[in-house]
C-alpha cells in the first residue's frame, strides 16, 4: 500500500518557496530532524503561512502564566474533540516532551477528565473545550471558575486564544487531509 499524500492540495518544493519561508522550514528541519507536514501543507499559500505561524508563535512561544506544556494540553484536548488527527499526534508529541511524560498526551487526548493532571489544569481544559465547542455559551461563571484556580485575565485570554486558534487549525488540517509525520508517533515516549 502506498503512503498517502500529506495534503490533498499542492505541496511546493522547498526550492520554490520565498526565502523567509524556506529558511524557517530548514531551521525546523535542522532542529527536529524532519519537516513537519504542517509547514509543507501551509507553504502552498505563503501569505497565509506567514500569518498562521506569526499568530501560532505569539500564542505558543511567548511568556505566559500558562506553561508551554499546558498550552500543548489545550491543543491536544481541543484537537481531539475536533477530530483532528494531525494536531493530536503532532502536539501530543510536543506535550510528551514538554511535560516530560510518555503518557500524558494519550491521557489528555482520550479523556482529559481521567488524566493525571491538576485540578487547575482540569479547569483550564474544561474552559478550553467550551471555547472550542460552545463559545457562545461562555459567561461570567466560567471566568469566575478559572479565577478560583488563580488564573489571571491574561491567562484566561491565553486559554481562549489557544483553543480558538487551534479550532481553526483543526478545521484546516481536516479539510486538507493533512497527514501526521511518522516521526511524531515515537517522540517523547
Amino acid at each position: 500500500m502506498s503512503k498517502p499524500a500529506i495534503s490533498r492540495f499542492p505541496v511546493p518544493e522547498l526550492s520554490e518557496l520565498p526565502d523567509d519561508i524556506r529558511e524557517r522550514i530548514v531551521a525546523v528541519q535542522e532542529k527536529s530532524g524532519f519537516i513537519p507536514n504542517v509547514f509543507l501543507t501551509l507553504a502552498h499559500r505563503p501569505d497565509e503561512f506567514r500569518a498562521f505561524f506569526a499568530y501560532h508563535d505569539a500564542l505558543m512561544d511567548r511568556p505566559s502564566g500558562l506553561t508551554k506544556a499546558e498550552r500543548e494540553m489545550i491543543v491536544v484536548a481541543t484537537s481531539n474533540v475536533n477530530q483532528c488527527q494531525y494536531c493530536v499526534v503532532a502536539h501530543g508529541a510536543i506535550l510528551r516532551i514538554r511535560a516530560k511524560s510518555p503518557t500524558i498526551a494519550d491521557q489528555v487526548a482520550i479523556n482529559y477528565r481521567k488524566a493525571d493532571i491538576t485540578p487547575r489544569q482540569m479547569a483550564m481544559l474544561d474552559y478550553a473545550l467550551k471555547v472550542s465547542q460552545r463559545a457562545h455559551e461562555v459567561g461570567d461563571a466560567d471566568i469566575a471558575a478559572l479565577k478560583e484556580h488563580d488564573f489571571t485575565d491574561s491567562d484566561i485570554w491565553d486559554i481562549a486564544a489557544v483553543a480558538a486558534f487551534f479550532a481553526m487549525s483543526n478545521r484546516l488540517a481536516n479539510a486538507t487531509n493533512m497527514r501526521a509525520n511518522d516521526e511524531f508517533y515515537a517522540m517523547g515516549r
